[in-house]
């Protein structure tokens, strides 16, 4: 049985001792959830702590005013609901409050009616906006389906197993290499299930530093941890009635993988700090570039847990092993980059299809897209490419994976070079690319290091 919808949070906010109880008591009369504060310093506060639906404030108080209050509250959360009182007579002040974003306004001496009347057709426009927004959401989902192109045996299996099972409640483990699509596939289990309407919440777990991650998933109560000064839902919390999607879920530390384990089996969380026990009903779709199996072997991931994310695994496979698929894709992203009167010769395909693409689809879509920017006319010809995808070399074992000039090459460059495709190529996961590479992760921030070697986005 679903869980009981909570009560709506109202501040009051008024000096005013007498007027200030009188609202309480109208609206805890309407069954909501109602706090007080005496002055807009404290309303400010309680609105920090407490995160209120809805704000009723009188405009004219000492200290903080009402419209002060009132740009505070909007400033850090402007889809909070405000509603200002004033005295009769100073309806010019309540409408410059209206215009700085406040819902309505009610005069002194108010009529008791009126008052819930006008809180009531605040809160739903509160819960309509949330499900226009929801429901953008869930066209945006709808067009990343479409993304997903592939005419391909290979592709053509992983849509029937996502058609088969995205009505269903089991959890997906998605695997492949970085930059095969796997969040696109995850939305696609969403958007194709009967819990499309609610949200698709994703966590990157290899993004967020460790001592945050249990608080992300999971959320914290106020006080739990320095920082913490309120309670701060978790993205199970916030993926309620949806799907959440657990992307690099093979980064995830060790110490949190029993507590994950604990929320697929029992369908409960715990805050962080916290005693009390949720009941959820959230759906967990998962993902990695990593060899689990590998992890388990090496004490990195739990085995229990590893099956529980794998009741219905996904394999992506590579773009090299789908070739066929590669003037599709090419001629989809010249449209998705305003291309779509650009001709790629059938000789370009041919190149292109030649080509092994370490990067997959991601670096295939930003090829596409610099042909478009760098193109001397509307058609592309082979002339057009990178070096890199002209010369056809496709990775392989069986060839030598450097060859070197006659006139020998500096051994500290080549390597530099190495390190830094290898992050390119994983995305500057450190991890993976120490995976990639055969050798330990301290090892490889030991080389990027020695060869002042940062991500990108570090760069100045």
């Amino acid at each position: 049985m679903a869980e009981e919808r909570q009560p709506a949070r109202v501040l009051i906010v008024d000096d005013d001792v007498s007027l200030r109880r009188v609202l309480e008591y109208n609206l805890q009369e309407e069954g909501y959830d109602v706090i007080t504060a005496g002055s807009g310093e404290e309303g400010l506060r309680l609105f920090d702590e407490r995160s209120p639906a809805l704000v009723v404030t009188d405009l004219k108080m000492p200290g903080m005013g009402g419209f002060r209050l009132l740009q505070e509250i909007k400033g850090r959360s402007p889809d909070t609901a405000v509603i200002v009182i004033t005295a009769f007579g100073a309806v010019e002040t309540a409408v410059d409050a209206m215009k700085a974003g406040a819902y309505d306004y009610i005069t002194k001496p108010f009529n008791r009616d009126a008052l819930k009347l006008t809180v009531k057709k605040a809160l739903e426009m509160l819960g309509l906006s949330r499900e226009n927004r929801r429901l953008r959401e869930a066209l945006t989902e709808r067009e990343d389906y479409r993304s997903i192109v592939g005419i391909s045996r290979r592709m053509e299996e992983v849509f029937r197993v996502v058609d088969r099972v995205a009505d269903t409640d089991a959890t997906v483990l998605i695997t492949g290499e970085s930059g095969t699509g796997k969040e696109l596939v995850a939305r696609a289990v969403h958007t194709r299930s009967s819990r499309r309407a609610a949200p698709f919440v994703a966590v990157n777990c290899a993004a967020i530093p460790r001592d945050l991650l249990e608080s992300e998933l999971f959320g914290h109560v106020k006080g739990s941890f320095t920082g913490a000064v309120r309670d701060k839902a978790g993205k199970f919390q916030q993926a309620e009635g949806g799907t959440l999607f657990l992307d690099e879920v093979g980064e995830l530390p060790v110490e949190l993988q029993s507590k994950l384990l604990r929320a697929l089996q029992e369908k409960e969380v715990q805050q962080v700090g916290g005693t009390e026990v949720r009941k959820l009903d959230v759906r967990v779709v998962a993902a990695t570039n990593a060899d689990l199996e590998q992890a388990i072997e090496e004490g990195r991931f739990r085995e229990d847990l590893y099956y529980r994310l794998s009741v219905i695994p996904i394999h992506l496979p590579p773009l090299r092993e789908r070739k066929e698929d590669i003037p599709l894709l090419v001629r989809h992203f010249a449209a998705r980059h305003g291309g779509d009167r650009v001709a790629f010769a059938p000789e370009t395909l041919e190149v292109m299809a030649d080509y092994g693409w370490p990067g997959n689809v991601r670096e295939l879509e930003n090829t596409v897209e610099r042909l478009l920017i760098m193109r001397c006319s509307d058609t592309i010809t082979p002339a057009d490419l990178p070096d890199k995808v002209r010369s056809r070399r496709a990775p392989s074992t069986e060839c030598p994976v450097i060859s070197l000039p006659d006139e020998g090459y500096s051994l500290e460059q080549l390597e530099r070079e190495i390190v830094v495709e290898a992050l390119e190529r994983n995305n500057w996961n450190q991890s993976s690319a120490a995976r990639f590479l055969r050798i330990p992760r301290h090892t490889l921030i030991y080389r990027m290091e020695k060869y002042q070697i940062t991500a990108p986005e570090r760069k100045k």
